[in-house]
């Protein structure tokens, strides 16, 4: 049965276009054309990836964070409460009103004591903005190798400059070590992103997040099996431009330098416009859907790795009108908005709001007190006992 489906899922139907079979690719001494079985390659190299990461972000993000300022907020902790800690783990992190009201009664504890407790659990499962830092600084370093290495491989290319060269002899198109190890770099630092996401920052798009790993993964690995190897390139130099400037806006902003901060954002929300709403669609999508017709007819590779350049585009859109939201905040406030996927800390405010309301409480009952003693003052005169006492019923002067 497994040699039957191998068989029926490597049909040179699925892969290569009408006419051409995979005795057409089979490689010679001085050709080289694309192996599925390469592909296992970036598995172990993802699993290098994530051991170099933990080494980096010990070895160099952290204490550059310490260095450069960079301090985590005190967060008082939540008490230890058995009934609260099982609700929490096995039920939900954020309990609705009934449910407050149950666990109240259960633990014997006012409801905003509950409250401040689930509060106080969640921002201690938060990342702390070292965290953050040392996450921020591997992806940029990262992106930057990538980026320039893209460069690097691509800028002596033809169809880096003229784009139907993507499709001049399609699909026997033979393989260069450069491209295949630019490829590997990419396919292994995605898989690697797939296995640290439990453990990465989670923000508000994390959906979208795991959308956009898979279908990278898989537009990567079919674009190899296919030798969609050109279009490939281009679509990984397109995307680690404006990611390029992304992480260290992020750097800038866990550090507070504010200025800088918002110079990047606005120099990366213009190349992520431009890139991923200009040159993608045109460098990309009109290249794939129109220009490779111009070679072979449609096929099931055709109609799929259109689909996963689509899907791409849709998560561009996406990202790009929260960029643009937050553009125009800028705009109008002249100071950047907190980054809108970032799960925020519920309880700064909160925490404030409870001291104050103690603050006040404390305040009215000391009030009270002084008040019911006959300590009170009007109008800068002395205290009301130590001018005078009644004495049947009226003031008299001492």
């Amino acid at each position: 049965m497994a040699r039957s489906l191998y068989e029926w899922l490597w049909q040179h139907e699925f892969w290569l276009p009408p006419g051409i079979t995979w005795e057409d690719m089979q490689e010679s001494e001085d050709t080289h054309y694309p192996q599925p079985r390469d592909l296992l390659l970036s598995i172990p190299f993802a699993l290098i990836l994530v051991v170099i990461r933990c080494a980096f972000e010990r070895a160099v993000a952290l204490p550059l964070s310490t260095k450069l300022g960079v301090r985590d907020k005190q967060r008082p902790k939540a008490q230890p409460n058995p009934v609260l800690e099982t609700f929490y783990n096995r039920c939900r992190k954020n309990p609705e009103e009934g449910e407050l009201l149950s666990l109240a009664k259960q633990c014997d504890l006012p409801v905003r004591k509950v409250e401040k407790w689930f509060r106080r659990r969640r921002n201690m499962d938060r990342p702390s903005v070292s965290k953050k830092f040392s996450e921020a600084c591997w992806r940029f370093t990262f992106y930057i190798i990538s980026f320039f290495t893209g460069l690097a491989v691509l800028y002596d290319k033809p169809w880096l400059w003229d784009h139907r060269e993507c499709w001049t002899g399609y699909p026997q198109q033979p393989l260069q070590s450069s491209l295949f190890w630019y490829y590997m770099l990419e396919l292994s630092f995605y898989w690697s992103l797939v296995f640290t996401l439990p453990f990465d920052v989670k923000r508000k798009d994390f959906k979208e997040q795991i959308v956009h790993h898979a279908a990278t993964i898989f537009l990567i690995s079919f674009s190899y099996c296919a030798n969609y190897i050109r279009i490939g390139t281009l679509v990984m130099v397109i995307h680690d431009a404006s990611d390029c400037f992304l992480e260290p806006t992020k750097i800038f902003n866990y550090m507070k330098w504010k200025r800088t901060c918002d110079s990047l954002f606005m120099i990366f929300s213009a190349v992520f416009l431009i890139s991923r709403l200009v040159i993608y669609p045109y460098t990309v999508l009109y290249n794939t859907y129109y220009y490779s017709m111009e070679i072979f007819q449609p096929f099931f590779g055709y109609y799929f790795v259109n689909v996963l350049l689509m899907i791409l585009q849709m998560l561009h859109v996406f990202w790009s009108c929260l960029i643009i939201h937050m553009v125009y905040k800028f705009i109008l406030q002249g100071t950047m908005e907190k980054d809108m996927r970032s799960d925020t800390e519920e309880s700064d405010k909160d925490e404030e709001r409870d001291k104050i309301r103690e603050k006040e409480k404390n305040g009215i009952t000391n009030f009270r007190n002084v008040t019911s003693n006959g300590y009170i003052q009007r109008n800068g005169s002395e205290p009301l006992n130590s001018r005078a006492h009644l004495a049947n019923g009226h003031a008299k002067e001492r």
